[in-house]
């Protein structure tokens, strides 16, 4: 009895150990023609065990490539695509460098530094100030979102000054919103999500 442990390891699993057979049997076909068609005959098969992959524009080209790694890139056949370089296919991906930015308010993310980086460049007049106002009250709910159930007025100053180098404030006449306002508010789209997700597992639901 011959067990998986001792048969050749598959390469492509998901196209099973038949196809392998296969593949390693066209490798053995001494006329160049008669590998080739049946290399494509091959394909055909590939394709029909994984019919997902139609769905692709280009899964042609990704099922002959997925032949010639199987065979590990030793099958001499005329086929409708380039057989793929073996060191481009095992090449490492190039390193993806994190960035080294320092957050000044890590919670609040770049965006908003942009956005006030932004805000400091507009000329002084009611809309900056009001922008200012709605930015700060952003922090604060931001704040509310991802810390605690309160913050002090004079905490989120504290930030809107920080992240502004000290170029933005509010004026003595304006107020940010309630921790109490925008913490019902944020309840209420909490709720709202819920049920939306709720709604929608019910309409997906099959009934027999």
């Amino acid at each position: 009895m011959e067990y998986n442990s001792q048969r050749e390891k598959m390469i492509i699993p998901e196209y099973g150990r038949n196809v392998q057979k296969m593949i390693e049997y066209a490798k053995t076909i001494e006329d160049k023609e008669k590998r080739t068609k049946s290399a494509e005959v091959i394909v055909r098969v590939m394709a029909g065990m994984n019919p997902q992959i139609k769905e692709s524009s280009d899964y042609l080209h990704t099922l002959w490539d997925h032949l010639y790694f199987i065979s590990n890139f030793d099958l001499d056949v005329d086929s409708p695509f380039p057989m793929p370089a073996k060191e481009i296919l095992f090449r490492k991906p190039d390193k993806v460098e994190y960035s080294n930015k320092n957050f000044k308010v890590k919670h609040y993310g770049k965006y908003i530094e942009k956005i006030i980086a932004r805000t400091i460049e507009l000329e002084e007049g009611p809309e900056k100030e009001a922008l200012i106002l709605i930015i700060a009250n952003h922090l604060k709910k931001s704040y509310l979102n991802w810390n605690r159930d309160s913050v002090n007025d004079e905490t989120i100053l504290k930030h809107l000054e920080e992240l502004s180098n000290g170029k933005l404030s509010i004026t003595d006449t304006q107020f940010l919103s309630s921790t109490g306002d925008i913490l019902a508010r944020n309840k209420i789209k909490k709720k709202k999500f819920v049920q939306r997700n709720k709604d929608n597992k019910r309409k997906g639901k099959k009934s027999y």
